[in-house]
């Protein structure tokens, strides 16, 4: 009986609990499939979307990657949100139009929240627009860029930027720190609840250990874990006082 009772509550609690998680652009949902397998077997239901993220605008793509998510979290009474880069800027279109009443936390990986320099000088090189399409043209820092023309965010974020590249040509273009994509400072959202900086790469960041252990982490508290020793955890920064 108690073991019964025990996986009723597992059960429930999953229920109650799911995450919607979003890859970026010009990647599928098997870059997050190891990050949503870690997230389940803490206890979360999880709903690892796939969208076409080089065929659409940031505008189309938000509202079908993220309705499809909430259909397989029909059941849950809170729904959080984990992305990687694209991802969160998704998320924040989506939430800027439409309110979610049983929202939950949400973690973004190395957001460009700020926009990416990146795009601002390759934006021009022929090719990048096939590449990167639509949505990737609007990730720059100039006036068409929409990650700018987004307001600050009014519920709970935890951030965890990265500040190790292994491309250092594309760092070249960025301000440094950066993670070769995005530069830490372009990673903040004002409003934003919590920060981390961790030495991991934008392609990458979403594989560490340590960010999946701070993810599940922030989920379930609103913060991260700034107690766990560096050595630990990887983290090479704390924000005590989040800033825009």
């Amino acid at each position: 009986m108690i073991v019964l009772i025990a996986l009723l509550d597992a059960s429930r609690a999953a229920a109650e609990e799911c995450v919607i998680l979003l890859h970026g652009l010009a990647r599928t949902e098997d870059a997050m499939q190891p990050m949503a397998e870690f997230l389940a077997a803490e206890g979360f239901d999880t709903a690892n979307v796939g969208y076409p993220s080089r065929e659409k605008s940031i505008e189309k793509l938000a509202p079908a990657a993220i309705e499809r998510g909430l259909n397989q979290c029909a059941k849950a009474d809170r729904v959080h949100f984990v992305t990687h880069s694209m991802g969160g800027i998704l998320v924040r279109y989506y939430l800027g139009k439409k309110p979610l009443e049983r929202l939950g936390h949400v973690v973004m990986l190395a957001p460009p929240n700020q926009g990416s320099e990146v795009v601002d000088r390759l934006r021009t090189v022929p090719g990048f627009d096939l590449i990167n399409g639509p949505a990737g043209l609007q990730l720059g820092t100039g006036e068409n860029s929409l990650p700018r023309q987004l307001g600050p965010v009014d519920y709970s974020v935890g951030i965890i930027a990265g500040s190790e590249t292994f491309n250092p040509l594309l760092s070249q273009a960025l301000p440094n720190p950066d993670d070769g994509k995005v530069s830490v400072d372009a990673t903040r959202v004002e409003g934003m609840s919590d920060f981390l900086v961790v030495p991991h790469s934008h392609p990458f960041i979403m594989r560490a250990e340590s960010v999946k252990r701070q993810t599940s982490f922030f989920l379930r508290n609103g913060r991260f874990d700034h107690d766990v020793a560096p050595s630990e955890d990887g983290v090479s920064r704390r924000s005590d006082t989040p800033q825009a």
